[in-house]
């Protein structure tokens, strides 16, 4: 973390300090940010900035999933369909999709509509039309 804020020549400097992340400067010992974070360590986590423009802070970190990093990234495309906005892997989970195919078809130029409901599950579907259906009255 204080490599990648701080170190031009750190392999990954252009992507966080090169674009201005920094570190809070309570976490510049590592005391400090052991009390801070240290309680909801856990092995299979990796410390995640909730804005991905923020500084490492107690305020914008959080231990997180793979998973859950990987959703929060700044290269994640977020669409929004029927009042609801995810981002395209999630999306894709949900209809039951590959994520670089509704990718792939929204570059080509197809419409959000067709990019998700083409080959998605029909029960999914039913299910999400309901539930706008709902939101909507």
């Amino acid at each position: 973390m204080l490599s990648r804020t701080g170190n031009p020549k750190n392999s990954e400097y252009h992507n966080y300090g090169g674009r201005g992340i920094t570190v809070c400067d309570q976490w510049r010992s590592y005391e400090n940010f052991a009390a801070d974070m240290g309680q909801t360590f856990s092995p299979e986590l990796e410390l995640d900035r909730t804005d991905v423009d923020g500084p490492y802070s107690p305020e914008n970190c959080r231990w997180a999933t793979r998973a859950e990093q990987q959703r929060n990234k700044r290269t994640n495309h977020a669409i929004t369909w029927r009042g609801r906005t995810l981002v395209v892997t999630d999306w894709a989970e949900l209809l039951g999709l590959k994520p670089n195919t509704v990718v792939h078809r929204l570059r080509r130029g197809w419409t959000v509509d067709r990019a998700l409901t083409t080959g998605a599950s029909p029960d999914v579907l039913l299910e999400l039309a309901n539930q706008h259906a709902e939101e909507t009255r």
